[in-house]
């Protein structure tokens, strides 16, 4: 079965870093996009990033201009787990990070994607 697992979130102060995992099974990860999205409390979903999971010169993620030069995907096709390299972080960037498989790289919720994790908290203090 298709499963999604998120992991490392926590709490942070502003400035500070993270790694997020996206932990995939059940289907072959590099045939398929990875979104990420996050919301904040009382806030819609907002697209963060995706990727085909393969990151490579031939596949350049896209990136929200939020999280532009501050955010990065990377991948381990061993344990066939998706990072989301968070830095700087910012208050703004509080909130529950999820991943999603995707049939294309929309940043849009509603299209191209058909599985989700359950989502990990990141906040960030002033």
């Amino acid at each position: 079965q298709v499963k999604l697992v998120e992991s490392g979130g926590g709490l942070v102060q502003s400035g500070g870093s993270l790694r997020l995992s996206c932990a995939a099974s059940g289907f072959v990860l590099d045939t398929y996009y990875i979104g990420w999205f996050r919301q904040a409390p009382g806030k819609e979903r907002e697209f963060v990033s995706c990727s085909i999971s393969s990151v490579s010169s031939d596949n350049i993620p896209t990136y929200a201009d939020s999280v532009k030069g501050r955010f990065s995907l990377s991948r381990d096709d061993a344990n066939k787990t998706v990072f989301l390299h968070m830095n700087t972080l910012k208050p703004e960037d509080t909130g529950i990070y999820y991943c999603a498989r995707g049939y294309y790289c929309s940043q849009n919720e509603n299209r191209g994607y058909d599985y989700w994790g359950q989502g990990t908290q990141v906040t960030v203090s002033s």
